[in-house]
């Protein structure tokens, strides 16, 4: 009968105010490359995690695609007579993704109210420059007056409840 009681119990659902970075990479479609990249990595299970505030800057679709080399083939190589085994290949592409990804991941959330500011990324040595666009309105919304490295564009902001999403037109060179 003890089992009986247990069985019955109502579940309550866990519920929040707020999607997660997780949540909004969902069901942003022209995200989907970058979060398909993402979810092979370590750095995927901060973006569900509530206790962890991020900002993503997440590239399109079109600026991923528009890539001479995609994320997974890293920079190109300086010997291309070399012969790999596939094993090799496969941890290659992997630290190729881990780089490129963390390269798109601030550990905080970051301040676009005072520019030009510089903020570290999660690839060790690695740091994004948030510098201001001549021209804007100052009663523009903060994201819309600055750009990144290489006149990198925000075209959109997304809130969550662990962090904040720049869609930005361009990507953050891991290199």
């Amino acid at each position: 009968m003890a089992n009986e009681s247990s069985k019955d119990s109502i579940f309550t659902p866990l519920t929040t105010t707020q999607p997660t970075l997780s949540d909004l990479l969902t069901i942003e479609s022209s995200a989907s490359i970058y979060f398909s990249y993402a979810r092979e990595t370590e750095f995927s299970k901060d973006f569900g995690a509530e206790h962890q505030q991020l900002t993503l800057l997440v590239p399109t679709n079109k600026a991923i695609m528009a890539l001479g080399r995609k994320p997974h083939q890293g920079p190109t190589p300086l010997e291309s007579e070399i012969e790999i085994t596939e094993q090799q290949y496969d941890e290659q592409s992997k630290r190729n993704v881990d780089r490129w990804v963390a390269a798109h991941i601030i550990p905080s959330r970051v301040s676009l109210f005072d520019v030009p500011v510089t903020y570290d990324t999660m690839l060790d040595g690695k740091s994004v420059t948030f510098t201001p666009v001549s021209g804007t309105r100052k009663d523009s919304l903060d994201w819309s007056r600055v750009t990144l490295e290489n006149g990198v564009r925000i075209l959109g902001m997304k809130e969550g409840a662990n962090g904040v999403i720049y869609m930005i037109d361009g990507t953050v060179n891991p290199n």
